[in-house]
């Protein structure tokens, strides 16, 4: 007789995705991950135009919600976290992996990018992160964890990286304050910040080819990692095994970050 699979290490647990776009999004890798290890999921679109694209991804896992979120939307985002009060109760982790710069700001020097379209990157990029914080905080009265997703531009100039460098620093910052603000609360906050990835965000980035090129070349494991990569990190990092981890940058990308360009 064969014995009966064992629960996952999620098991119980209930996590909000929001910033999956499509079958090769990096919120998706972690989506899966999530459910592979037993969490029950709720999921966001950022529009109509999105939302097929998104419950392709969605009608393969456990979701028990699929909600609309433009996060520059006023009371949009309030509106995904009481849907999630409603249905369940209490949240346990939340990914959030949703980043934007205006293209003519994002191709451009960052020393002549607009003050509308670094706002609107910084509010997108990096204050969404810190509402949906502050709305998780709430619904997690026994501790969870919240996750955000950067990139090693906030750390060095990668070309053509542009304005999305100081946004993400920026990111980078407000994970390890909010780590700080919301342990006592045993609410854990990282950020985990994988190399290049060959996603439809990422192709907004000018010779974003030969960045992927380079970044296999000279990584110690000679390949870039993959969303299945961030995935199992991320289930890893909101699992009671990472209990005592919090205020993380975890770069995924094979010893990359290591070597620079």
């Amino acid at each position: 007789m064969t014995p009966p699979a064992a629960p996952g290490r999620l098991a119980g647990k209930r996590g909000l995705i929001l910033g999956i776009a499509n079958q090769h999004s990096i919120a998706t890798g972690c989506a899966q991950a999530f459910a592979n290890e037993g969490a029950v999921l709720a999921a966001t679109y950022l529009n109509d135009k999105a939302k097929p694209f998104v419950e392709a991804v969605t009608t393969t896992l456990p979701c028990d919600l699929l909600l609309p979120c433009d996060v520059q939307a006023h009371g949009a985002l309030e509106a995904v976290f009481d849907a999630v009060k409603a249905k369940w109760g209490g949240l346990d982790f939340l990914l959030h992996s949703i980043a934007f710069a205006p293209a003519q700001d994002l191709h451009g020097r960052v020393v002549d990018s607009s003050a509308a379209g670094f706002a609107q990157a910084m509010d997108i990029s990096c204050h969404s992160f810190l509402r949906a914080a502050r709305l998780a905080e709430p619904l997690m009265p026994q501790g969870g964890t919240l996750l955000a997703v950067t990139y090693q531009g906030a750390e060095r100039v990668i070309p053509h990286y542009g304005l999305m460098g100081p946004v993400k620093a920026a990111l980078e910052s407000a994970v390890r304050y909010a780590a700080a603000e919301l342990g006592g609360k045993a609410i854990r906050v990282n950020a985990i910040s994988p190399g290049p990835i060959a996603t439809r965000a990422a192709s907004g980035i000018a010779e974003f080819s030969a960045l992927l090129d380079n970044a296999a070349r000279i990584s110690p494991e000679r390949r870039l990692a993959s969303i299945e990569d961030c995935g199992a990190l991320a289930a890893f990092l909101v699992s009671d095994a990472a209990r005592m981890l919090t205020g993380l940058i975890l770069p995924i990308d094979g010893g990359e970050h290591l070597i620079g360009n």
